[in-house]
């Protein structure tokens, strides 16, 4: 009876996933030749024709992507018996125990990377790179691959050996123990982010002096907020693509301009976007959403410790039962995907929402003109689709689509004017 209904859970979140894709396609492809009414001044029809083409482009490599880790191997590794076989493997080579845990667990993720490499290899290297984007070159990517390996190793054992001892050692309640050690994980991997782990793949300058940066200096010293520094990223060593984050929390955060986002916009602009990053924080949008976040991670641990005392659960992944540590951490793994597809549109709708709310905070203390003119700027110079599919956009945007947010800035400023 699980067999049958996990297959028919897994085929319709893949079935759902490709229907968004295709209306997402045909969307975009049918408002190609017309720039709509509110950017026709703004934005150039050669710049809209490239956003549907790139949005085009990148959701074909999505289904393809989809299709293979969402259907193939998700099949094959838990009803094809294929997580079975790598646990049989890595109990084979590496014996009962610790290591064994561990070699299950990096087995099944080095899988999954080895999956995924192709599709990385064709966003960067075919679409970025037609489309204008990509500065990466091989040595980068391959740089990038091999410290990402060594930093998923060395961040990832102590976590998955601390998860399998809560389940050998801790009873029936190993899930709450497990969940604990993964909360305290994700807080420690956010702080150590900005000051340990980002410099190893990006070079971080302070943001030299001038008019921008007494700008930004009195934005936020205007709104109490409190950081470590002022940092320019060498984004332009990868991508043309634009940005600007926040990271970190406590004493320790940063505030981190692309380089390629401070050549393009005016100061005022800059400030602009700096002071909606702020509404996130003034808002309290990231404790919040690691509050969801951690909420869930509960919820799918404690169902994770209800199954793995059912027979019947080992049974659909072809495992002996009880489940061997590795071996259930990496069916966790496996499972999240199928079992939280229900609930994207309430976490899109969520951060719709506080984006929403971060503009009006960036209309309040900067400019909400300088905001507009900056998204249109952003919208055009990263390819952005001023025309995505409702529905789509409903169920996976973060961000609400291009036109309803200039609309929202357009009313609030004329509030203030």
């Amino acid at each position: 009876m699980l067999t049958p209904l996990f297959i028919t859970l897994a085929l319709a979140a893949l079935a759902w996933r490709l229907l968004l894709l295709a209306r997402q396609a045909r969307h975009v492809a049918r408002h190609r030749d017309r720039v709509p009414d509110d950017f026709a001044a703004l934005v150039p029809a050669e710049a809209h024709e490239k956003a549907a083409d790139y949005t085009r482009d990148k959701v074909r490599v999505a289904a393809a992507e989809a299709v293979l880790l969402e259907g193939v191997l998700l099949l094959v590794f838990t009803v094809g018996g294929g997580l079975a076989a790598l646990d049989a493997l890595s109990l084979r080579l590496l014996g009962d125990g610790w290591i064994h845990d561990l070699g299950t667990v990096f087995a099944f993720l080095a899988v999954g990377a080895v999956a995924t490499l192709p599709f990385d290899v064709w966003r960067t290297f075919v679409i970025e790179a037609r489309h204008g984007f990509n500065q990466t070159t091989l040595r980068t990517f391959l740089t990038d691959l091999a410290k990402g390996a060594l930093l998923a190793a060395a961040l990832g054992a102590p976590l998955v050996l601390a998860m399998a001892w809560f389940i050998r050692s801790t009873g029936s309640a190993w899930w709450l123990w497990a969940w604990a050690a993964w909360v305290a994980f994700s807080l420690a991997l956010v702080a150590a982010y900005p000051r340990w782990i980002a410099p190893l793949f990006n070079r971080f300058t302070p943001l030299e002096e001038g008019d921008l940066r007494r700008r930004i200096e009195s934005l936020v010293a205007r709104c109490g907020f409190r950081a470590e520094g002022l940092f320019v990223m060498d984004g332009s060593k990868r991508s043309s693509h634009g940005n600007a984050y926040f990271t970190g929390f406590g004493r320790g955060k940063r505030i981190v301009f692309f380089d390629t986002l401070v050549e393009r916009l005016t100061p005022d602009e800059v400030e602009a976007v700096l002071a909606h990053e702020l509404g996130h924080y003034a808002r309290g949008h990231i404790p919040r959403l690691l509050a969801v976040r951690f909420a869930l991670a509960l919820g799918l641990l404690a169902l994770l410790g209800a199954a793995a005392r059912e027979p019947a659960f080992a049974a659909l992944l072809g495992l002996a039962y009880p489940i061997a540590p590795g071996a259930l951490l990496a069916a966790f793994m496996l499972v999240v995907p199928v079992l939280t597809f229900p609930f994207q549109p309430l976490a899109s709708l969520m951060s719709r929402k506080q984006e929403y709310e971060a503009d009006a905070f960036a209309a309040r203390h900067a400019t909400a003109e300088g905001l507009v003119s900056a998204l249109v700027k952003l919208y055009r110079d990263n390819a952005a689709t001023l025309t995505p599919d409702p529905l789509h956009s409903l169920v996976y945007d973060s961000h609400p689509p291009a036109s309803l947010r200039i609309a929202h800035l357009r009313k609030l400023a004329a509030r203030t004017a």
